[in-house]
């Protein structure tokens, strides 16, 4: 989880409010950062000043765009509706919240995708680099596509 230091540079420390977080951790506390448009972006970090400022929840929300970004931890009741018809995307690499929520902030294009933290035995590392490179497409490539192909089997069920 990010820290409350990561958010807040990402923020570029400008805070428009801050409350108390009800849900069933008790003591939370929510700062939000919004750039007061319609179709701009807000930015969110639920935490406990109690426990040494532990995260619980960083969110990003891309009006323009209608999508929602968050990573949450599990102790949580957490809702999927961010607002309307956007549900939540949970993620689960905090690199990939950050890019997210800096090209959002700064009106750029990102990337969609999801990443999957992904931990490999070696020898299958070398095996799947192997098949990639038999295929003459990238690790990466070939990862995703064993993943679609999954997802979709299991879509299939």
């Amino acid at each position: 989880m990010i820290t409350l230091k990561e958010w807040m540079d990402l923020v570029d420390y400008k805070i428009t409010e801050g409350s108390d977080f009800f849900n069933n951790v008790p003591d939370l506390y929510c700062l939000t950062s919004w750039n007061g448009e319609q179709d701009g972006w807000s930015c969110e970090i639920v935490f406990a000043p109690k426990e040494a400022q532990r995260v619980y929840c960083v969110e990003v929300c891309d009006y323009k765009n209608n999508r929602a970004y968050r990573v949450i931890d599990s102790a949580l009741n957490a809702d999927s509706q961010a607002w309307d018809e956007t549900t939540w995307t949970d993620l689960e690499v905090d690199e990939d919240f950050l890019e997210k929520a800096r090209a959002i902030i700064n009106d750029e294009d990102y990337d969609i995708r999801v990443k999957v933290p992904l931990n490999l035995p070696d020898d299958m590392m070398y095996q799947l680099m192997v098949n990639a490179h038999e295929q003459d497409i990238t690790l990466n490539k070939l990862v995703e596509n064993l993943l679609r192909e999954r997802i979709n089997a299991e879509d299939a069920r």
